[in-house]
């Protein structure tokens, strides 16, 4: 009854505190809604912001994405505006960077804002997140003072109240407020001006408008189901007969149905998913209106809209998009960017955190610490282009994309590889078939733990079972499994298992420094060492030195200034008063974990073995168990999984 009491008094304060949130964020985005006549909005709203107020679609769009990289902590300005991307997107910096210069370069007013935005790449890329976070971004920043949109009110292309400035005042209007404009009304605000306000620009009605996808104000979407069935109605509109009967005249503006997803999108994105598979006249008419600002239906004169054009494709459409002579026009009129999977495991593996946090079948699942990182090496394999450089392979090459040091390698070699294979990244395993993997292993065993090698067995159960596969490509990217579970997990659960059983060993360590520096100590000064039991004397023990200092590769030739090394650094903690210990030297850290480990292992062998081991040694891995499950990650039943998986590795050593 009283742990009753106390999860109802923990669920009322978890409430107060959601309502608390919810307030909050209500205040923080509650913005001011404004209304009143033209005159009372050139006198009172635009002369505090005049730029603002007549910025273009691409303008808006890129003050944005500045407006979300504000508190940024990134000291390179260019990689700011990335920000509202890379809260859910990893490891595609360079499109995410080229999209920014994008925006920069069209709000300049460069002539790259005549140009569609094509983003290309595989399925499960990111592509339709990109879309989606510009979508939401744009809907929180109209919210902000800095983001305030203003637009004719009732218009159905929320088009600017400056469009009502006439051209032969558009001179002044520039010399009195110091911005240029170039929008012209609509037929629907030029009908409305003079019928219902008798040609009285002061007298038509203004109203802050805030963008939203789900209202179709300043944000739309087109997707296109069937192409040979698709109306271009669906984006310009058409004729509304019902009012024609109202109106009487099929040509008057209030007989149209301004519903097309152009007019939805003005002032703002207009998201097209799949363009390629739109007929040839769409296109035409989605290039013209990005290049010329306007579209031409029956029975109006052109009519001009501001919106930023966001489309996507995949590859399969594309190049049978380029087969075809007759739309090379048309590419020249796309800023085309590539969308590729990530290359860098780290970042792959960010990709799977987030899609696993935010599903509920994975809640109540612990996954062992190498599960992620294991599928996307995995993945990342899938995707790279066998390397020609002598020395380099593909685990290699993995490593070197993910920002780590291999050996006889240049820090900068990943930039150079990634120059000679810009098409890597778009092919390969997608998130979505790994998550996939990892939905059906759980859902299979009905188990709440999830460990690495049980996720190579449902990736490998995923690759045979798939029908899309030929039987060779099948096969490589199951010997994909056994390169990612040799080069890299083997190593991993190694270095778990060294570190806990190395903090089981801790005086036995220290005691291996001290023999270590004691050894050193008198092979540098050409001495004997006295044993302290028998007092006999005797010279170095050069075996033990060099066992230690081969764990960590110090080569022969390099061995004495590593050693002078080590007895300097000691030196400086005697005389600071400190003691010199493992902490105080990482690779002699390092030497000492691998040696003890080394020396130990037939502990983890003996209890993992048939025969009895003695309660001293099962404490000792029971230790190590437990050390797993608190420090590294692991939980009951992986961290069993991983000593008996250690302790094969050693037998077979």
């Amino acid at each position: 009854m009283h742990s009753e009491k106390q999860a109802s008094t923990s669920d009322s304060g978890r409430q107060a505190k959601f309502l608390e949130s919810l307030g909050a964020f209500s205040r923080q985005h509650r913005a001011k809604h404004w209304e009143g006549t033209f005159a009372e909005f050139l006198q009172d709203v635009l002369p505090a912001q005049p730029a603002a107020l007549a910025r273009s679609s691409h303008q808006y769009i890129w003050d944005m994405l500045k407006w979300y990289g504000r508190d940024s902590p990134a000291t390179d300005e260019s990689s700011k505006p990335r920000e509202l991307f890379q809260r859910e997107l990893y490891g595609i910096d360079e499109p995410l960077a080229r999209i920014g210069d994008y925006f920069k370069a069209a709000a300049a007013g460069s002539d790259v804002g005549r140009r569609l935005l094509l983003l290309l790449g595989p399925p499960s890329g990111g592509k339709s997140t990109m879309a989606i976070l510009l979508k939401r971004g744009l809907e929180e920043y109209s919210r902000t003072d800095e983001g305030a949109v203003y637009a004719i009110k009732g218009s159905p292309m929320h088009e600017s109240p400056l469009n009502l400035i006439p051209v032969s005042l558009r001179a002044e209007f520039r010399s009195t407020y110091g911005v240029e404009l170039n929008g012209e009304l609509s037929p629907w605000a030029r009908d409305r001006l003079v019928r219902e306000y008798d040609g009285d620009y002061l007298r038509v009605p203004v109203e802050r408008v805030f963008l939203s996808e789900a209202t179709r104000m300043g944000i739309g979407t087109y997707a296109p189901h069937d192409p040979t069935t698709a109306d271009i109605a669906d984006l310009v509109g058409s004729v509304d007969l019902s009012k024609v009967a109202e109106v009487g005249d099929e040509g008057d503006p209030r007989a149209w149905s301004w519903s097309g997803a152009v007019y939805a999108a003005s002032r703002g994105v207009l998201e097209m998913i799949e363009i390629l598979k739109v007929k040839r006249e769409f296109l035409y008419l989605l290039l013209t209106l990005t290049q010329e600002k306007n579209v031409k239906v029956s029975r109006f004169p052109l009519i001009y809209l501001d919106e930023t054009i966001l489309a996507h494709t995949n590859l399969a459409e594309f190049h049978k998009f380029l087969q075809e002579k007759e739309n090379e026009a048309l590419l020249d009129r796309m800023v085309i960017i590539k969308v590729p999977y990530a290359l860098s495991y780290k970042d792959e593996s960010r990709i799977y955190q987030k899609l696993v946090s935010g599903t509920p079948a994975f809640r109540d699942v612990h996954l062992d610490p190498h599960v992620l990182k294991l599928a996307a090496v995995f993945s990342v394999l899938t995707r790279l282009q066998k390397p020609e450089k002598e020395g380099l392979d593909l685990s290699k090459k993995l490593r070197i994309y993910a920002g780590e040091s291999v050996e006889g390698f240049a820090e900068n070699e990943g930039a150079r590889l990634r120059m000679e294979a810009p098409d890597e990244g778009l092919s390969g395993v997608s998130p979505r078939f790994i998550i996939n993997a990892i939905s059906n292993a759980i859902t299979r065993t009905d188990a709440n733990s999830l460990t690495s090698m049980e996720l190579l067995l449902a990736l490998k159960d995923s690759i045979e079972s798939d029908a899309r596969m030929d039987s060779k490509q099948k096969k490589q990217w199951i010997d994909f499994l056994v390169l990612a579970r040799k080069d890299f997990y083997n190593r991993w659960v190694k270095e778990d298992v060294h570190r806990a059983l190395f903090a089981s060993f801790e005086e036995e360590a220290q005691q291996l420094l001290e023999k270590y520096l004691d050894e050193v100590e008198a092979s540098l000064d050409h001495r004997e060492v006295t044993d302290p039991i028998t007092s006999e004397t005797r010279p170095a023990d050069e075996r033990f030195l060099r066992q230690v200092e081969e764990k960590i590769k110090v080569s022969e030739s390099g061995k004495h200034s590593f050693r002078q090394e080590v007895v300097r650094k000691a030196m400086v903690a005697f005389k600071n008063g400190e003691k010199f210990t493992l902490d105080s030297h990482a690779r002699m850290h390092e030497a000492i974990e691998q040696y003890l480990f080394e020396e130990r292992r037939d502990v983890l062998r003996l209890v993992t073995s048939n025969a009895r081991p003695d309660d001293e040694a099962r404490k000792k891995v029971s230790a190590v168990s437990q050390r797993l499950v608190n420090e590294y990650g692991y939980d009951e039943h992986s961290a069993k999984e991983a000593l008996n998986y250690v302790t094969t590795l050693l037998a077979q050593e």
